[in-house]
């Protein structure tokens, strides 16, 4: 592995990946539901290998509105769980992600022979095999890794989903009952929100892995409201942060020959684990606010 045209398509897809993680990620902990992201990335799984059957190619629309169905009903039973069962909203997370996941896996051991799907394609990923992956037209002409197409378009995706959707997001995400008192479709809002996350999972698995995606759902928008309680500021450290954690993995990869998404991870805990210890030092250190403590301004 050597810093060349490859790298930088490899780091360059992968902020593309960790921003638009970081930007839903950042919604879904203000609603605190960041982990609602992780059942979400296992529960897509059945609906991955359902797409690959149909379609017979992990290149298939098939896969990602088989995911984005899976990621809806993830949150439906989560939500229904929660609040028609009265399950406490961790005990809800899990059974839904661990029963779909479950449910994927056998379908992956069924189905095997006639889909080209493992487990660990889905769970682990390798953006290290992104040079090779080409998008070959119909006429032999390669326009380059099929990856960082599909990472632009989620990132494209995502910031005009954001972009539209800003205002409606930010108040239920603050006060959900405020939102429904002035007419806002919260419950609509929400399955938006769900539907997003769950193509992001499916569009970035073959890269970083379902798993991993999780990290990167968590991680820059946990970083980043230690150190800023305004929305503005929160989104735009956010994005920092993604961009560099994919260049730090990336280094720290090359250096001990390891897994680049792993890494890409491993990095992003570490600057977290760094800043709540700084944090903790001194309380008044923020970008955004200096009272330790003040809630997230909107």
């Amino acid at each position: 592995m050597s810093f060349d045209q490859n790298a930088f398509l490899i780091i360059f897809t992968a902020s593309l990946i960790s921003i638009s993680c970081g930007l839903l990620g950042v919604f879904m902990m203000l609603r605190k539901m960041s982990m609602t992201g992780d059942a979400i990335s296992h529960a897509v799984l059945p609906g991955i290998v359902i797409g690959f059957f149909v379609s017979g190619s992990q290149r298939g629309l098939e896969v990602v509105i088989g995911a984005g169905i899976l990621g809806i009903l993830a949150t439906l039973l989560i939500d229904w769980l929660k609040n028609k069962a009265k399950v406490q909203l961790d005990a809800s997370i899990g059974i839904t992600f661990t029963l779909l996941f479950a449910i994927g896996i056998i379908l992956i051991n069924m189905l095997a022979y006639k889909v080209d799907l493992d487990q660990e394609c889905v769970l682990y990923g390798e953006i290290a095999y992104l040079p090779i992956d080409l998008w070959i037209t119909d006429a032999g002409f390669s326009m380059g890794p099929r990856i960082t197409y599909l990472a632009v378009l989620n990132l494209v995706l995502v910031s005009a989903f954001i972009f539209l959707l800003y205002k409606e997001l930010k108040l239920t995400s603050f006060d959900e009952n405020f939102g429904l008192v002035i007419g806002l479709p919260a419950g609509a809002i929400n399955l938006a929100l769900m539907s997003m996350v769950s193509y992001t999972t499916v569009s970035s698995f073959e890269a970083v892995g379902a798993i991993l995606v999780v990290a990167l759902l968590v991680v820059p928008p946990a970083t980043a409201f230690l150190w800023t309680k305004k929305l503005t500021s929160l989104i735009k450290l956010t994005c920092g942060l993604g961009i560099f954690i994919a260049l730090a993995g990336y280094y720290a990869a090359y250096l001990v020959d390891s897994s680049i998404a792993g890494m890409m991870v491993a990095v992003g805990g570490i600057i977290f684990l760094g800043s709540a210890a700084i944090k903790g030092i001194r309380p008044n250190w923020a970008f955004g606010t200096s009272t330790p403590g003040k809630p997230l301004e909107i």
